[in-house]
């Protein structure tokens, strides 16, 4: 992809380094502001940071993601120097526009190469942050055969191994927990995947993201949270844009969870503009996250396949804002702040 005109991208560039240099103060709750506590902080590939220090940040991207399934996955499929030299060039090309941290939610078992992660951050200079948690979308595809014989205690114990001891024998550290459900009610299994994150997230302070979509679900998701002691606050609705009503967006956020809307791309850019329109009337937009969920190296593809730039929030999402009225302020709120909140270490209960 070409970027656009040289102009525009040095006027975008300037906007958005003037929002970054708002003061960040972090949101505790769903209308209310703290400071950012000394004692939290923002667990990257490359290790801990201040969350005043995470800049600009895209909340939902992926580098590289394989569908070939739990059974046949293999990291053998992709070669890290041919994935650095094809993605590298779209990481500066966001870091042009301003952007500091890219927040990478391939879960494991679907391409999550944590020390490809960490190259790639050394590469270029961006914040990366990865994942613990198990993916159980897509008819449970991508889940290793062991969760269904352990207990919510047991996969809890896997996930708190990995962010207390790392990844493997990386020494990498995940950030945050991904992990999927179906998009109609929960299964039992579905269930588990939600208890072990609570568990994990009362022993960690990790960040429950969950690949959910329609409404359903993520409410489901937020009472199981909350049965289990663990505040709303805690969750990231993923891919809430899926949802038709309005309504339960808001909802969710006044409960205290992330919305995440993170499919965007220019050609759904009113309806983007329209619903943060609508976040920051309703005195919610320190409650909602924004991203393109784009990227996605494709091992056994030619060239990685069709690799979608991260650069439209930049080049036409926020320029249409600043057109509506937003300022500053508001984009920093919303492309600063609440990342820094959202994926900041600490435990939320309720």
């Amino acid at each position: 992809m070409i970027l656009h005109s040289i102009n525009r991208r040095k006027f975008v560039k300037q906007l958005i380094k003037v929002a970054a240099l708002t003061p960040l103060l972090a949101n505790s709750g769903t209308n209310a502001k703290a400071d950012i506590s000394n004692k939290e902080y923002i667990e990257t590939v490359k290790g801990k940071i201040k969350p005043s220090k995470i800049g600009i940040t895209l909340s939902h991207e992926h580098v590289l993601v394989d569908f070939i399934g739990a059974e046949k996955y293999d990291p053998g499929r992709w070669n890290h120097e041919e994935v650095i030299r094809i993605v590298s060039p779209y990481i500066r090309q966001i870091q042009d526009l301003g952007c500091k941290t890219l927040v990478e939610c391939t879960p494991e078992y679907i391409g999550r190469d944590v020390q490809l992660l960490k190259k790639i951050s050394i590469e270029t200079g961006i914040n990366i942050i990865t994942n613990t948690g198990y993916y159980g979308a897509a008819d449970n595809k991508y889940l290793p055969a062991h969760v269904y014989q352990e207990s919510s205690d047991q996969l809890t114990e896997r996930w708190l191994n990995e962010f207390e001891n790392g990844i493997g024998d990386t020494g990498i550290k995940p950030g945050f927990m991904k992990i999927g459900v179906a998009d109609h009610s929960l299964s039992e299994l579905h269930k588990k995947l939600v208890i072990a994150a609570a568990k994990t997230h009362l022993r960690s302070g990790m960040t429950i993201a969950s690949h959910t979509g329609p409404a359903l679900p993520a409410f489901e998701e937020i009472n199981l949270l909350i049965s289990q002691n663990v505040s709303p606050e805690a969750f990231i609705w993923v891919h809430a844009q899926a949802e038709e009503d309005d309504s339960k967006r808001y909802k969710a956020a006044q409960m205290g969870a992330w919305v995440s809307i993170d499919g965007y791309s220019e050609k759904e850019k009113m309806r983007y503009v329209n619903w943060l329109i609508q976040f920051k009337e309703k005195r919610l937009l320190n409650k909602v996250l924004v991203s393109h969920d784009a990227g996605w190296y494709s091992p056994g593809e030619p060239e990685g396949g069709d690799f979608r730039p991260f650069t439209d929030v930049f080049l036409s999402l926020i320029p249409a804002l600043f057109e509506k009225g937003f300022n500053e302020d508001d984009i920093n709120q919303v492309f600063v702040k609440n990342p820094a909140d959202a994926f900041s270490i600490k435990i939320r209960n309720t």
